[in-house]
């Protein structure tokens, strides 16, 4: 069981960086949301150890964070 956590968390990671490339029409402030998004729900990981709402919460201030970025 201890090996299934990490190897999840390693392909949402994936899935969420790939997902990145699909920004190609989007325009910056777009772009800037799903970036801070990506690596907010990156950190939200990883700082509270993997737990679900500390990923989604981290996605949601990451991507106000990005999309307040000009």
């Amino acid at each position: 069981m201890k090996t299934l956590h990490p190897l999840t968390a390693n392909a949402v990671i994936l899935a969420v960086l790939l997902s990145l490339t699909a920004c190609s029409g989007m325009t910056a402030r777009e772009k800037n949301t799903a970036v801070g998004a990506g690596v907010g729900a990156v950190a939200g990981s990883a700082v509270t150890g993997g737990s679900t709402a500390g990923t989604i919460g981290g996605a949601a201030v990451g991507g106000i964070i990005g999309n307040s970025v000009r």
